[in-house]
């Protein structure tokens, strides 16, 4: 099992966490983010897409449960909030699923929501809150 800690120390330090995360998810197309509310898991994938080249504004889909970006390489990303679910019946309505087996990054924040749906193949990305802006993160498969 793969498992890789990283500190962030402050936001000033988010550019060079991305980099480090880049580098862990290759290969791997879903991305689930786990934390506390507050924790800062969009904020991190602000500048986790940012690394990537996006050149989009990216913002929660906590209302519209996906938003849909381009890579350096005109490549989707998918970027799920799966906060406000009832069950994962709402996200298999809006084609999760298909979305997951595109082979496309998908980063999902509260994967909990959908387990049931989620491939096994995954990584996972803790993210725990150490100070007022100071951040560890977990990558786990």
């Amino acid at each position: 099992m793969l498992s890789k800690t990283i500190d962030v120390s402050s936001l000033d330090a988010l550019p060079q966490a991305a980099a480090q995360v880049r580098a862990a998810i290759e290969g791997h197309s879903i991305i689930c983010f786990e934390g506390e509310m507050g924790a800062g898991k969009t904020t991190f994938i602000k500048a986790l897409c940012q690394s990537l080249g996006v050149a989009d504004d990216v913002s929660s889909p906590t209302f519209s449960l996906v938003n849909e970006y381009r890579d350096a390489h005109n490549q989707p990303i998918y970027h799920f909030d799966f906060y406000r679910l009832e069950d994962a019946a709402e996200a298999e309505g809006i084609g999760a699923p298909e979305y997951f087996d595109s082979g496309y990054l998908c980063l999902i924040e509260w994967p909990s929501r959908v387990e049931a749906l989620l491939p096994s193949e995954r990584l996972v990305i803790t993210l725990n809150v150490t100070g007022p802006t100071s951040r560890e993160l977990i990558i786990s498969n």
